[in-house]
């Protein structure tokens, strides 16, 4: 049979693409090649056939020496994206179709658990029928099933592959028959050899044990956040782990944390899939655990429900407030719960107004007064960028309408509130993406820019946590669905300009999503305190951090560029400014300042450029001036306006004062038509009876008078008798 007769092999199993065009055949301009390479393409194309399985085998020996090393060395948690990776991990459990069972080396509890997420992720929320308890296998998986609601199958997807990385973290290293290779590009050469191009397998960081505070041993990769028998005061610009005791809580992530008398309060959160409720307290003084009871027998105290993603305030000084969050049972619209640390008990706080509709993942910032809540996801997995505000004094909601352009939808996110005037929003993620974006609102005029980012700009993140010190915020943790992110950055607020100030490595705490982060102070200096967090395991670690940026800057930097763009795309100006000059001539920017104390009577040299920058100041000053003029000028006029104003309520008031009294005449007159006529109402009820009286002795007159005319009739009288006539005795007898 010649080579154009025979019959091409079955296709492989893996995907190989040909590089070699079909169709018209190109020429050798077209390729930008030699006439050798054309005339050994020809060749190739014309052997495709015999080529083909020559290729494949030393793809599969290539295959095999891959496996073997990933059996060695293992592979990282980020090797496959998803569904490709739930696929393989419930492959790799033994979900292989209706009849599968799951391998006999989980508990039972997470075996339970993986089933539950395996059918939310493929088949939705539970729709069968509950089985009798004649079948009590069937019932308690039906039980674990049922009691996921209507989790989205994504999210069941995560969970399932973090449950069974927490049961068997080298799954993945063993999980190769599970999990299909991507394709890979075969490219021919000139010595009729063909070369498969793969990634450089990199072998991942030694691991090794360092020793902490209270003799436990943690496996790091490299460098990690744990200095044997250090202090945690006594470094700056490093994560620390304290020596903590007391009973650790549960492991969790999208938790809330709050700090209140030098305690951190931890409620809620997520482990396993399972909404938590439990409240815990964290000394900052001791490093102790505790676990809150709370009270569910007083009159007015309510019983929570398990929820995470939501947002922990502390309030008035006794009391935590827990705003949003999701719930097994999500109600319809934002609920606002409060509990009192003095009688330890919940309570719903009733709010008036329009509350926003129930999510999660949003970010709730203190402000004053008020609480400011934007974006999150709602029960429905809808992502939002709504901004709503909620006055604590008076407890009204409030929808904000915002000008420019507001942050696209997200959740997970984070907030912060630089001097009571600016929200800044940071990061976030939707569905599929996260972001690394920064959006100011300006609080007074409401309009949302977005400023230009300097320094070491963060990568994409969500599920991060942020806290503030002075202008600058600290934002520890996230990821992006790959991996967490290892850095802790700092951004100055007035110049938006960021920078590093720590790294760790490996699967540590501190590169976790859905961690806290709160603010305290340790013997007189300001300390940032993470806990929980999941990173394909989940955490209750602690680990504290001693910044050495300063709380606050004491000169403002003059002409920074983020603070001319966030000016120029707000279009405001400013009614008075205070301006602090410092002269400092060691500095090596071009920036000058000057700096005018009134207890030293030296003078500074001005050079070139500080005489133009007061030449701008005057014209500034001027045009100030003028405005003030034009100011006063006007308000003479608003002073003239109101008192012709005044003149003219004093016109109205006594005229006013003048219809009063008409109207009290007018009044006294009505009282005495009323007395006239009930005064002749009375009399006119008299008339009513003497007209009865009269009927009645008229019907007696018409009576007496009838009969006396009947017995005239019948009687001529004494008359008649005397005439002869019959008697009236006589007429009685003949009767």
């Amino acid at each position: 049979m010649s080579n154009h007769e025979q019959t091409a092999p079955s296709q492989p199993t893996f995907a190989v693409r040909n590089t070699i065009g079909k169709g018209k055949e190109p020429t050798p301009q077209d390729r930008g090649g030699s006439a050798s390479d054309v005339a050994f393409r020809e060749y190739c194309d014309k052997n495709y056939n015999q080529l083909l399985p020559i290729i494949a085998e030393k793809f599969n020996q290539k295959k095999e020496r891959n496996d073997k090393l990933k059996e060695k060395i293992g592979m990282g948690s980020s090797g496959l994206a998803y569904p490709d990776r739930f696929y393989a991990a419930s492959s790799y459990v033994g979900f292989n179709g209706p009849s599968s069972s799951i391998n006999k080396k989980f508990s039972n509890d997470a075996a339970l658990l993986l089933y539950a997420l395996y059918h939310q992720a493929t088949v939705g929320a539970c729709n069968v029928v509950k089985p009798t308890s004649w079948s009590p296998v069937e019932q308690t998986k039906w039980t674990s099933w049922n009691g996921l609601g209507n989790m989205a199958s994504t999210e069941a997807m995560r969970l399932f592959v973090k449950i069974l990385e927490e049961e068997d973290p080298e799954w993945y290293s063993r999980a190769s028959d599970f999990i299909s290779e991507p394709p890979v590009d075969v490219e021919m050469n000139h010595n009729s050899k063909a070369e498969l191009l793969t990634k450089s397998e990199v072998t991942p960081s030694e691991t090794r044990t360092v020793p902490t505070e209270n003799g436990n041993s943690l496996e790091t990769q490299d460098k990690d956040i744990v200095v044997e028998e250090v202090s945690p005061a006594d470094v700056y610009d490093q994560w620390v782990a304290p020596s903590v005791s007391g009973p650790s809580p549960k492991p969790r992530y999208e938790h809330a944390a709050a700090v209140i008398d030098d305690k951190m309060y931890v409620f809620g959160g997520n482990h396993n899939g399972r909404y938590l409720s439990d409240l815990q307290a964290l000394s900052l003084r001791t490093w102790e655990w505790s676990k809150i009871e709370v009270k569910t027998d007083a009159e007015a105290s309510l019983e929570v429900a398990p929820c995470a993603g939501h947002s922990l305030i502390a309030w008035e000084g006794n009391k935590l407030i827990s705003i949003a969050g999701h719930t097994k049972d999500p109600t319809e619209l934002m609920q606002v719960k409060a509990f009192d640390l003095q009688t330890n008990t919940w309570s719903n706080m009733k709010t008036y107004g329009k509350p926003p509709v129930s999510r999660g993942g949003q970010s709730v910032t203190l402000a004053g007064t008020s609480l400011i809540i934007f974006g999150g996801q709602d029960a429905n997995r809808t992502l939002l960028n709504d901004l709503n505000i909620l006055d604590l004094e008076t407890m009204t909601w409030d929808e904000i309408d915002t000008l420019g352009i507001s942050p696209s939808p997200r959740s997970d996110h984070a907030a912060a509130v630089h001097e009571d005037r600016c929200l800044l929003i940071f990061g976030g993620g939707t569905h599929a993406t996260c972001f690394n974006d920064l959006h100011v609102l300006d609080m007074q005029t409401m309009r949302w820019t977005r400023p230009t980012q300097q320094g070491d700009i963060p990568s994409p993140r969500a599920g991060h946590a942020g806290v503030t010190i002075g202008e600058n915020w600290f934002v520890v943790g996230g990821g992006d669905n790959k991996s967490g992110v290892p850095e802790t950055v700092v951004l100055n607020m007035s110049t938006f300009t960021w920078s590093v100030i720590a790294t760790v490595e490996g699967r540590v705490p501190l590169a976790s999503e859905g961690l806290s982060l709160v603010l305290n102070s340790y013997k007189g200096e300001d300390i940032l305190v993470s806990f929980g967090g999941y990173n394909g395991k989940y955490s209750n670690e602690v680990n504290l951090l001693k910044p050495s940026h300063k709380s606050s800057l004491s000169s403002t930097m003059v002409g920074t560029p983020a603070l001319d763009s966030i000016s120029a795309a707000q279009n405001t100006t400013n009614g008075t400014r205070d301006i602090e000059l410092d002269y400092d001539a060691d500095q090596e920017r071009n920036v000058n300042e000057i700096s005018i104390d009134s207890n030293k009577t030296q003078t500074y040299k001005v050079d070139e450029a500080s005489e133009q920058f007061l030449t701008a100041l005057k014209a500034e000053k001027e045009e100030l001036e003028s405005t003030l003029s034009k100011e006063q000028s006007l308000s003479l006029q608003l002073n003239q306006e109101l008192i012709e104003v005044e003149s003219r309520n004093t016109n109205v008031y006594k005229e006013l004062q003048s219809v009063r009294g008409q109207l009290a005449e007018e009044q006294s007159r009505c009282f005495k038509l009323e007395v006239d006529v009930a005064e002749l109402r009375q009399k006119l009820q008299t008339m009513d009876s003497l007209q009865k009286e009269l009927e009645i002795l008229r019907r007696q007159k018409a009576t007496s008078e009838e009969a006396y005319a009947k017995q005239k009739q019948t009687s001529g009288g004494v008359w008649g008798w005397l005439a002869g006539g019959p008697s009236p005795s006589d007429d009685e007898s003949d009767s």
